[in-house]
């Protein structure tokens, strides 16, 4: 068992207790992304995961066949509920799809003063598909943004977001560098999709920190739902105590071994989700 201060967003200060995860994203029927990768990685780190469905999508691993957004008034009641009752260390937010949404999740965060907030602007799909618009798009900077620990954009919602393309890891860090100035408080950019071996994401922060984190890259077609494991994996470590820099490295460390253990296995006839569970946590307990 770990002792650790008790943090904002809790309902209670009874121990024991869980590290507390809070995912507000999609539902993906596949499995593979959304709110499904975000519970198995949430166990698979040792911690309790909580959901607040945004969006019901029928999708697998060839593409999505369709979105229904789940009304305003039963986001809210979602996350009331889970904050209310059981409390939360982190919160992870995924695919956002109307500015209603985005309002909701915005005025929970100010409501319950909930710290640890890593948004993750899903916005495409693996295969594709355009998840949400403009309109949206721009709420979300405006609102969310300035709220969120850190944001973990790839290069094509980091291009979509500042209105051009990163090319080259020399363009991740002047594209870093709009998106704090769009107001993020610190950005991840993934840049996993950049042609190469070796893959390097570019950790930046409004204090002018900036760190590069390479990877040698893993050879497979299984690459669906990586970043949102990415990110609930960063949501967990936070929730777990750790500070962001080592969160966002445990979470590399994490993700790489599991699309390593799932680099070769079948799933589907697309791009096929990754092992979230090839090394499981035992659940961690804080005592006081």
């Amino acid at each position: 068992m770990t002792t650790q201060p008790l943090p904002h967003g809790s309902a209670s200060p009874r121990f024991p207790r869980y590290a507390r995860v809070l995912s507000i994203a999609g539902s993906d029927s596949g499995g593979g992304a959304g709110i499904q990768a975000d519970l198995k990685t949430f166990s698979a780190l040792g911690c309790y995961g909580m959901t607040a469905i945004t969006a019901i999508t029928a999708q697998n691993t060839l593409g999505v066949r369709g979105i229904h957004g789940i009304p305003p008034e039963m986001l809210q009641a979602q996350i009331d509920a889970v904050v209310q009752d059981i409390g939360v260390d982190a919160v992870k937010i995924g695919m956002l799809h109307a500015p209603e949404i985005v309002q909701v999740v915005a005025d929970a965060i100010r409501r319950y003063g909930i710290a640890n907030v890593v948004l993750d602007p899903v916005m495409v799909a693996t295969s594709g598909d355009k998840l949400i618009h403009d309109e949206t798009v721009a709420v979300l900077v405006r609102e969310l943004f300035p709220l969120a620990s850190v944001i973990t954009p790839n290069l094509d919602e980091a291009g979509w977001l500042i209105g051009r393309k990163i090319a080259d890891v020399a363009d991740m860090a002047s594209a870093a560098q709009a998106l704090l100035d769009m107001g993020a408080q610190q950005v991840l950019l993934k840049g996993g999709h950049l042609p190469g071996d070796w893959v390097v994401d570019l950790l930046a922060g409004r204090d002018g920190a900036r760190q590069e984190l390479g990877s040698q890259r893993i050879p497979t077609h299984n690459g669906h739902g990586t970043g949102c494991t990415l990110s609930s994996a960063i949501a967990a470590y936070l929730a777990r105590g750790l500070p962001l820099p080592a969160a966002v490295e445990s979470a590399r460390s994490y993700i790489l071994g599991a699309i390593a253990a799932g680099a070769e296995v079948y799933t589907g006839r697309g791009h096929g989700p990754l092992n979230h569970g090839f090394a499981p946590q035992a659940q961690l307990v804080f005592t006081g």
